[in-house]
């Protein structure tokens, strides 16, 4: 009989946990996360400032810490739901005194008064039997979880970067238009002091010097709420960047090019990439498991469970032949009756099933959607900065053509004046159109789960 425990107790130990194999998910930061920055696609911009700018990003940003640390958490949560598949041992020492103090019958047998030493040594395990493959299922419904905070981490790289990208380019249009601007106010102070003297002169009317006073403040004004986006950009990009005070670095507006040749199509596949829709497929999976296990839940389970130890009443005794404990066994459990909390429990996570199905759907849905919208907003946005660097070829002409008529004595100063200004605002118009049109392309990139759109493989 004993031979029979020491086997089960060895069976616990040593033979069942070989049944059970978890899954490397534990991946190094520096192979894993690295590569959602994805900067080969933001060497399209040839910004190598905008590069430096992601790496330090990448290693400073608190969002993209916290998501690394929330994958982490779910990796360890997966090991400890594998813990459950693997046998438990445990040692349950237990020393005392009893103190007998009263005299104690039974029947014709007087016990008096003693003392008496316990101890127990015992190492105890125990293991339930995976028949049915519940804890297995639960393991792999953890795993899925996993995938999931994975993806969001995922899409939290995807989001920052190109949101810190999208600031970083309109921070360079702000420094361009500021500079704009101030041209804009010195050719217009002078427009305003020319007509000023004209109406000293009795060549002007009150209402025209008035209209260029009053248009030369509303460039002031607008001077001021470019130099407040200035610093509310600037101050959005040191949060990004985990920064207090320090300058953001960036290049000169003339340095800017546009991506070429991004596709103008897109096959609706390629919403597979997009982290959100990852997700939804393991979300569905994780309910599936669910389901399963919870009908599982309806079957018995079975646990093998032994102790192996010493017990005695004096400590000289404690190890000798005598004072050896063995027992093993297994102990089926069913619950006979539990008020139908199994069977609603069943219901339930059926209907969490159809729920995350129709998750499913609808993301597939939203992601064509704004993939749609995206293309849409790039395309638009190329047409609409092709006409402003063409409208702003011609009024480079006119201003040309007025300059020439000055030389002749065909036009007048204030003329020339004229032309010049409105070349100015042409040339903020290609300066918005311009940025637009990079920051849409950043817009479709996300939309299409951060995949670089210059790829040979990219489905058109």
């Amino acid at each position: 009989m004993k031979k029979f425990f020491i086997f089960c107790l060895t069976a616990i130990l040593i033979g069942l946990p070989v049944y059970a194999k978890q899954k490397q998910t534990e991946t190094p930061h520096d192979e894993n996360t690295i590569v959602y920055l994805n900067l080969d696609w933001w060497a399209n911009y040839n910004d190598d400032i905008l590069i430096q700018h992601l790496k330090e990003l990448y290693e400073a940003n608190y969002d993209l810490k916290n998501a690394d640390l929330k994958v982490k958490e779910n990796e360890k949560l997966v090991k400890i739901q594998f813990a459950n598949e693997l046998p438990q041992v445990s040692f349950d020492g237990f020393i005392s005194r009893d103190f007998r103090s009263s005299i104690q019958r039974y029947g014709n047998m007087t016990i008096p008064s003693y003392a008496q030493n316990n101890f127990q040594l015992p190492l105890t395990a125990s293991y339930e039997v995976d028949i049915w493959g519940k804890n297995r299922l639960k393991t792999k419904s953890s795993e899925q979880y996993l995938e999931i905070v994975k993806q969001a981490q995922r899409a939290a790289y995807i989001s920052l970067t190109s949101g810190f990208a999208a600031d970083y380019f309109n921070l360079i249009k702000c420094d361009k238009l500021l500079s704009i601007q101030n041209e804009l106010i010195d050719v217009q102070n002078e427009i305003t002091n020319k007509t000023e003297e004209k109406y000293k002169s009795g060549l002007a009317t009150l209402n025209d010097y008035l209209a260029e006073k009053k248009f030369l403040t509303t460039l002031k004004e607008e001077k001021n709420n470019l130099e407040n986006k200035q610093d509310v950009l600037v101050n959005s990009l040191r949060v990004y960047l985990s920064k207090n005070d320090e300058d953001i670095e960036r290049t000169d507006y003339s340095e800017i090019n546009l991506i070429q040749n991004l596709p103008l199509e897109l096959n609706s596949d390629i919403i597979e990439n997009r982290p959100d829709y990852i997700q939804q497929e393991a979300n569905i999976k994780r309910a599936g498991y669910d389901v399963r296990i919870a009908k599982k839940d309806l079957l018995p389970s079975f646990i093998i469970f032994g102790q192996l130890g010493f017990n005695a009443y004096r400590l000289n005794s404690l190890f000798n032949k005598y004072s050896q404990v063995y027992n093993a066994g297994i102990m089926p459990s069913f619950d006979l009756f539990s008020g139908g909390r199994k069977l609603a429990f069943l219901k339930f996570k059926n209907y969490q099933y159809d729920e995350s199905l129709n998750d499913y759907k609808k993301t597939i849905l939203e992601d064509i959607k704004e993939v749609n919208v995206s293309l849409h907003e790039y395309k638009t946005s190329q047409k609409n900065y092709n006409e402003s660097l063409e409208r702003l070829n011609i009024q480079n002409k006119t201003f040309n053509l007025m300059n020439d008529k000055q030389e002749i004595g065909a036009a007048s100063e204030l003329d020339v004046l004229y032309d010049k200004e409105a070349y100015l605002i042409t040339q903020k118009d290609e300066v918005s159109n311009k940025i637009n049109c990079l920051i849409s392309s950043i817009t479709l990139y996300k939309a299409a789960g951060g995949k670089n759109l210059l790829d040979s493989d990219v489905n058109l």
